[in-house]
């Protein structure tokens, strides 16, 4: 846990949050500032900074939430069936605005392309 990290804190339950989804790795919660009907925010407990800081080691976890997890929460929040899209913005030219990894599950409308 980084004792500054917003994330680590949700994950922490330091701060609260609209809890979703909760295991021994991963918290996902609802975005404060939803883009769609449905805006989840799925993040591992572990403080991994980004896409790019995941290491061999975490394979694991990774495929936890795009295995276990996405498609619980998709099912559970029912835009499975219809779809949805999963977004993981990296970097600055990503606009990865908190600097932990973490996975935006958007759905319960049609998303548009391009996205951004």
């Amino acid at each position: 846990m980084v004792s500054d990290c917003i994330f680590c804190k949700i994950a922490g339950k330091e701060i609260p949050s609209d809890l979703v989804y909760e295991d021994e790795q991963v918290v996902a919660f609802r975005d404060r500032s939803p883009q769609a009907p449905v805006h989840v925010l799925v993040i591992p407990k572990k403080h991994v900074g980004s896409l790019l800081e995941l290491k061999a080691e975490d394979k694991e976890l990774a495929g936890h939430i795009l295995t276990e997890v996405v498609p619980a929460i998709a099912r559970k929040l029912e835009v499975a069936e219809d779809g949805f899209r999963l977004v993981v913005n990296t970097g600055e030219n990503g606009n990865q605005t908190v600097k932990h990894l973490h996975f935006h599950l958007l759905g319960g409308r049609m998303m548009q392309w391009p996205p951004g």
